[in-house]
């Protein structure tokens, strides 16, 4: 292994951007070109969902500090569409290449679309990912809807809805499981939220999907048809159901890439669909499935920020070294979201676990801490205005500590009594309909189209959010 002279980032968003700051202070002094598909200089996407839609921000304020003048090359507005790992090149859309003697692959996620048939070309209708997304949202939020329609109650889902009841805009919210956030902490934590959910007004439709997003003669959204034969009436619908990975330009490299992510091993070295690991070519960020030490069996894909900035440090050092003295990125996912109210940290990976308790407050209280056990053994924690505590559940994690954990909280309950997680199972494969309403009219209310189901990826990838 050579010292390397050029070194090439793909996605200059949070992990491209700390990851060419670590290079630098890992002393690489060669050649460093980051290259981004988004005009803007790399900016903060939480805030999106929150302080720019509620107002307080707006997208020009969102840019990262930079922690050091990095000296790199900018290739900004530029996609790049193909890997060729022979000959360590990067092709641009422009037709321009790249060449790199380390290449670190920080695409990241994008929100899934709403198929065009089923009403997704409708003016009216949104995503939640980029600025641009943030800023046309937000002024369709400013223009005062009558009613917004929010399809999914995940994260983005819950708190573009918390947003929108904290402007007084009349909000409906579809999930297809029982409760919200049920994904990504089950049904039964996922039921307190839904309490939060009603008691902020919001009309919250669980068990129920939208079959289709329907609009007037000019292609303008005017109302959704959904799996119980209702009509809901809504002027702007945001689309919050899930993200799906940037890997499309690797297609023809031989690497282990999917809508899922790019597959790499502890160190962060990009492997092959043979699973041979690329000694040259690294992944960092939304984008990279790792194994996990703690979490065995799994490779895991984490949308959370905190991971974005260590696994970007962990790439670039390793980039930089011999194998002899590479890192494995091992850090414990971590996560939060602020919505109607509430703060919500989570430590660990709760979709893993079958069993939940509460271990501290109630549930039908806006304080409290659930822990979450695998087969006996403590593997995440959630605390809902409770910050403090999650110093203690962290080191009881990375201790492979039994569950339920025994900890004498003051303000716990006399008797810890576990509980079923309830994590939703997948649905059933989708049933076409034969034909889909036409973007652009409203005929009469659609009989109900098949519920498409989820894709199921082949290990546990970690969605949560954008934190």
């Amino acid at each position: 292994m050579t010292d390397p002279e050029r070194i090439v980032v793909v996605g200059a968003s949070l992990a491209g951007l700390r990851a060419a700051e670590a290079l630098r202070d890992e002393g690489f002094t060669g050649e460093l070109t980051l290259i981004g598909d988004e005009p803007y200089a790399p900016y903060d996407r939480p805030p999106l969902s929150k302080a720019v839609l509620s107002g307080w921000l707006t997208t020009d304020r969102t840019e990262l500090p930079r922690v050091r003048d990095i000296g790199a090359r900018w290739l900004l507005d530029t996609r790049a569409v193909g890997l060729d790992p022979r000959t360590r090149r990067v092709t641009l859309a422009d037709g321009r290449q790249v060449d790199y003697d380390r290449l670190l692959i920080a695409t990241g996620t994008r929100s899934r679309p709403w198929p065009p048939e089923r009403g997704g070309a409708l003016h009216g209708v949104h995503l939640l990912r980029s600025r641009d997304d943030a800023d046309r949202l937000r002024a369709a939020l400013a223009a005062g809807p009558d009613r917004v329609l929010v399809i999914g109650a995940g994260f983005t889902g819950g708190e573009v809805a918390s947003v929108c009841r904290d402007l007084g805009i009349e909000v409906t919210v579809t999930q297809r499981s029982s409760a919200p956030l049920a994904s990504a902490l089950g049904e039964v934590i996922g039921g307190a939220a839904a309490r939060w959910y009603r008691d902020a007004g919001v009309e919250l439709r669980l068990g129920t999907t939208v079959q289709a997003l329907e609009g007037d003669a000019d292609g303008r959204l005017r109302r959704a048809v959904l799996s119980d034969r209702a009509v809901v009436a809504a002027e702007v619908a945001v689309v919050a159901t899930g993200a799906l990975a940037n890997t499309e330009w690797l297609a023809g490299s031989g690497l282990a890439a999917d809508a899922h992510g790019v597959q790499c091993d502890a160190s962060c070295r990009a492997l092959t669909d043979d699973g041979t690991t690329l000694p040259d070519v690294f992944v960092a960020g939304d984008v990279a499935r790792w194994p996990h030490p703690l979490f065995p069996r799994q490779l895991l894909r984490l949308d959370h920020w905190d991971n974005a900035v260590a696994q970007a440090r962990t790439a670039a050092h390793n980039m930089t070294h011999a194998p002899r003295d590479h890192r494995s990125h091992r850090p414990l996912p971590a996560f939060w979201s602020n919505q109607f109210g509430a703060n919500l940290k989570c430590l660990g990976l709760p979709a893993l676990a079958d069993q939940v308790v509460v271990t501290q407050g109630a549930l039908d209280q806006r304080q409290f801490v659930a822990a979450y056990g695998q087969r006996g053994r403590l593997v995440a924690v959630a605390a809902v205005d409770s910050p403090r505590v999650l110093d203690g559940y962290a080191a009881l994690i990375e201790a492979g500590a039994p569950f339920p954990p025994v900890l004498n909280a003051t303000d716990g309950p006399g008797r810890l009594e576990p509980l079923d997680a309830a994590f939703p199972r997948p649905a059933p494969a989708a049933v076409p309909r034969p034909t889909d309403p036409t973007p652009g009219h409203l005929p009469a209310p659609s009989s109900p189209l098949a519920t498409p189901a989820p894709p199921i990826p082949s290990t546990l990838s970690v969605l949560a959010g954008h934190e």
